[in-house]
């Protein structure tokens, strides 16, 4: 058995304080969406904490273990001319074609993938799994699902199947909607 760092004890509350903004029963709001927001953050960060300590043996980021993965999900990513670019890769993990390069320079310095130049387009670089990065991806999606084991092993398979169910319908709707415009907070300086 694994034993891992226990959660930061600066965030020990399994939830918001009675009383604090955006819970139920303050004035104006009925609280449950911003607490539902808070609980989601609290787990995210519980998830990723644990899964960098995982990854830490293994020489693997989190955001290299992303990059990895969004790598993977690319039929064919071992031949150069099926392989994703590296703006592409940028754009799939929401990063600078900057931050790219620097994820890419450590795995390829690692050995995990290599750069190619684009059959169709010399000027473009491709990024190509290698047979080391595979068996990489093999790893970070074995403590991936060992970390959502550990976090949701005593959630009902039946109250899973519910919040996944929740969360597509709110994706979904949000993505429809497309995100609200950005505006000042009341007071802001502008």
């Amino acid at each position: 058995m694994t034993t891992t760092p226990t959660d930061d004890p600066a965030d020990p509350s399994p939830g918001p304080r009675p009383g604090a903004p955006g819970t139920s029963g303050t004035s104006g709001t009925s609280g449950v969406p911003a607490e539902l927001a808070d609980a989601m953050t609290r787990a995210i960060k519980r998830i990723r904490r644990q899964t960098g300590w995982r990854l830490e043996p293994y020489g693997i980021t989190p955001g290299q273990a992303r990059a990895l993965r969004t790598l993977a999900h690319v039929p064919g990513c071992e031949t150069p001319d099926r392989a994703m670019r590296l703006s592409d890769l940028a754009d799939k993990l929401h990063i600078a074609p900057r931050s790219a390069t620097t994820v890419v320079d450590a795995l390829e310095e690692a050995g995990l993938v290599e750069r190619r130049p684009d059959p169709a387009d010399r000027r473009a670089v491709r990024i190509l799994l290698t047979e080391e990065g595979r068996a990489a991806v093999e790893r970070i999606l074995q403590v991936r699902d060992e970390v959502a084991q550990d976090y949701f092993g005593e959630v009902s398979p039946e109250d899973e199947e519910v919040l996944l169910r929740v969360l597509r319908a709110a994706e979904a709707r949000f993505l429809e909607a497309g995100p609200p415009p950005r505006t000042s907070p009341p007071g802001a300086a502008r």
